[in-house]
């Protein structure tokens, strides 16, 4: 029975101390995030803004009209991918709330016009942060070329 003991004791502490590694300083995440995406934004010559939040973003065509509002529904094709170029997701006429979306999306989606195209480099903490999504490793920059084409 000491043995046992002494082994579910053993197992228990090698579960929190794998699972306390896991967790990385939310500020330093975001450091190493905003370094990711400038170093992007320098190697791929793009004319990005940074948005108060710290999401990056690319107006290509502006478009037309008024802004989406972060509960508006969206009609949109786009293409998610990380900064390697991996392709993770992508949409055409893709519909969707935008309350029901990562923060990423929520904030950068509104800075378009009807008919307006452009990119959104998200930092993690506003894409999916520390939790992993199948295809997608915790703590990854998302890129989205984005093309707005109606919403309500």
């Amino acid at each position: 029975m000491r043995i046992l003991n002494k082994i579910i004791i053993l197992i228990i502490g090698v579960f929190f101390v794998f699972t306390g590694c896991e967790k990385e300083d939310p500020d330093s995440v975001a450091k190493r995030d905003r370094e990711k995406i400038l170093d992007y934004i320098e190697k791929n010559d793009l004319d990005a803004e940074e948005h108060e939040t710290g999401l990056f973003y690319v107006i290509e065509v502006e478009g037309s009209g008024s802004h989406p509002h972060a509960g508006s529904r969206v009609v949109l094709n786009f293409k998610g991918y990380f900064l390697d170029g991996k392709v993770f997701d992508e949409g055409q006429n893709f519909h969707s709330n935008l309350a029901g979306t990562i923060e990423g999306w929520r904030v950068g989606i509104p800075l378009f016009k009807r008919g307006g195209k452009g990119m959104l480099l998200v930092p993690s903490a506003m894409g999916y942060g520390p939790y992993a999504r199948p295809g997608i490793p915790r703590n990854s920059v998302l890129i989205f070329d984005i093309e707005l084409i109606d919403f309500n």
